[in-house]
C-alpha cells in the first residue's frame, strides 16, 4: 500500500465531504478497526529496518492529518448549523408588541384591583425585603417563641436565623417604626410557607392594610371590609364576622361570604393588638388601629372561578393570551 497515494486519495475524498455523514463515513473508512491506517500500520513490520523509523513517522503524520482534518470540517459544520438555528429561532425584542396578544396574569389583574381600590381611598403603598428576621416577622407582632406558626413546617428558615417571611405583616411593623400616625398603608408582595395542596402553595401573593390614629374602632373596621367587598363581588354576597385568634389583633375576625356551596372565608383582620403598638414606641392609651390581610389567589380564584390554585403557577398561556 503506497503511503503516498493513500495520502492523495483522503484529501481528494475529504474535498469533496461536505456533510457530517460524509466526514464520519471518512473517518471510519481511514481510521476504523480495518481501516486503511490499520492495514499500513500492519505493513510496518514488514519494511526493512532501516527504514520503520521514517516510514512510522510518516503514517503517524498521515493519521494527525487525517484527524485534525476531519475534527475541524465536523466543528465549522456543527458550528453552521447551530448558527442558522440561531438565526431562525431569534426573537427580535425590539419589535413592537400587539395589545391583542397578551394580558396581565389573572394573580396581576387581581393585585392591581385591590391595591387601586385602597389607594383610592387614601392608602399609601409600603413595601418591605422578603428576607425577614425572627423579630419583625413574629416577635413584634406579639407571636411569642412557642407559637406554632414558628415552627419549620410551616416557615423557611435561613442558617442564620432569618426566614423567609410568612406575610406582609413585617411591613406594618417597619412602616410603624418609620412613620407617625396617622397611618394608612397597604402592603402587597410575596409570602412564603412550607404547604403545598389543591389550595396553598409555598409561594403565594398577600396584601395586607393597616390603620393607625386616635380613635379607631371596630366599626371603622367594620365599614371598612364590607365596603371593600360590596366593590369587589359586585353581587352583594351575604358577609359575617366570625370570632377568630390572631395574636397580632385582638378583637380578631376571619370574613366569610355566602356561596353557593356555603360559606367561604376570604381575609383575616382585627384590632390591632396594645403590645404591637408598644413593641413600635406607640402608646395604646393614645391610639389605636385595625388591620387586614387576604390572600390574592384566593380572591382570583373566586373571581375567575379557577379550582384548584396550582393552575395558577403552571405558565399556562391560556391565562394571559387574549382570546
Amino acid at each position: 500500500m503506497d503511503l503516498a497515494q493513500e495520502k492523495k486519495s483522503f484529501l481528494s475524498k475529504f474535498k469533496e465531504a461536505d456533510s457530517q455523514d460524509s466526514l464520519n463515513s471518512l473517518k471510519i473508512q481511514y481510521l476504523g478497526k480495518k481501516g486503511i491506517l490499520s492495514s499500513l500500520m500492519s505493513q510496518l513490520s514488514n519494511a526493512p529496518a532501516e527504514k520503520k523509523p521514517e516510514l512510522g513517522k510518516s503514517i503517524n503524520k498521515f493519521k494527525s492529518l487525517i484527524e485534525e482534518s476531519i475534527s475541524s470540517s465536523l466543528e465549522k459544520i456543527e458550528q453552521s448549523a447551530l448558527n442558522e438555528q440561531l438565526s431562525n429561532e431569534a426573537i427580535d425584542v425590539t419589535l413592537p408588541l400587539s395589545p391583542d396578544v397578551g394580558s396581565y396574569h389573572p394573580i396581576s389583574l387581581i393585585a392591581n384591583e385591590i391595591s387601586n381600590y385602597f389607594k383610592n381611598k387614601g392608602y399609601v403603598l409600603r413595601e418591605g425585603p422578603e428576607i425577614e428576621s425572627e423579630y419583625f416577622n413574629f416577635s413584634a407582632l406579639n407571636i411569642p417563641e412557642n407559637h406554632p406558626a414558628r415552627d419549620m413546617h410551616d416557615t423557611f428558615y435561613f442558617d442564620n436565623g432569618n426566614l423567609l417571611r410568612t406575610h406582609t405583616s413585617p411591613v406594618q411593623i417597619r412602616s410603624m417604626e418609620l412613620e407617625s400616625p396617622p397611618l394608612k398603608i397597604l402592603c402587597p408582595g410575596k409570602v412564603f410557607r412550607c404547604d403545598s395542596d389543591q389550595t396553598h402553595t409555598p409561594m403565594f401573593h398577600q396584601v395586607e392594610g393597616l390603620v393607625v390614629d386616635k380613635d379607631i374602632n371596630f366599626a371603622h373596621l367594620k365599614n371598612e371590609i364590607l365596603e371593600f367587598i360590596e366593590s369587589f363581588f359586585k353581587d352583594n354576597p351575604k358577609v359575617r364576622f366570625r370570632p377568630s385568634y390572631f395574636p397580632f389583633t385582638e378583637p380578631s375576625v376571619e370574613v366569610d361570604i355566602k356561596g353557593e356551596n356555603g360559606w367561604l372565608e376570604i381575609m383575616g383582620c382585627g384590632m390591632v393588638h396594645p403590645n404591637v403598638l408598644k413593641n413600635v414606641g406607640l402608646s395604646p392609651e393614645v391610639y389605636s388601629g385595625f388591620a387586614f390581610g387576604m390572600g390574592i389567589e384566593r380572591m382570583t380564584m373566586l373571581r375567575y372561578q379557577i379550582s384548584d390554585i396550582r393552575m395558577l403557577f403552571e405558565n399556562d398561556l391560556r391565562f394571559v393570551i387574549k382570546g
